[in-house]
């Protein structure tokens, strides 16, 4: 999934064999050091994996601090609603059981389809930045979304 140029457009490149196990093993050490993390994602009718989301550390160089929910899914599993479905269990855990304050999104300017995705999640749009990890290029312009608690519930961060 990770070396499929569609899947990788919005981002500066595809990842090696490499690169990608690394990711998963960060991923996997994240999870087991917090309890929470990035969670696969399966058809429920057939078991297939068709990607990844969940809560994820946001970057130490970007405007946001905290952690950002996120995804990445295979070509032929977009516009079936799977990004969305995920990404709502992904903010219940984190604004509910996690007591998160904030969860935040971003993506390059130009990836609309996550962009909706995140609106379609209640997330509301905060700013845009260049990303210092991305080269100069037309997708180094980011936008982040963020997303609080529902007005009246209590998080972590309320002591």
């Amino acid at each position: 999934m990770n070396a499929d140029p569609a899947v990788m457009s919005y981002f500066p490149g595809t990842l090696t064999a490499a690169k990608s196990d690394a990711m998963v093993d960060r991923i996997e050490q994240h999870f087991e050091a917090n309890g929470f993390g990035l969670w696969a994602l399966e058809v429920r009718a057939t078991g297939r994996f068709i990607g990844f989301t969940g809560l994820n550390p946001m970057p130490a160089d970007v405007p946001a601090d905290g952690y950002e929910v996120g995804w990445r899914l295979a070509a032929d599993a977009w516009h079936h609603g799977y990004a969305t479905e995920a990404g709502r269990a992904a903010l219940a855990v984190a604004l509910g059981p996690l007591g998160l304050a904030e969860v935040w999104s971003m993506t390059a300017l130009s990836n609309t389809p996550s962009q909706a995705v995140m609106r379609r999640l209640g997330m509301r749009r905060w700013g845009e930045f260049d990303h210092p990890a991305v080269p100069p290029g037309p997708l180094r312009r980011h936008v982040l979304y963020r997303a609080v608690p529902p007005r009246g519930r209590a998080t972590a961060a309320d002591g």
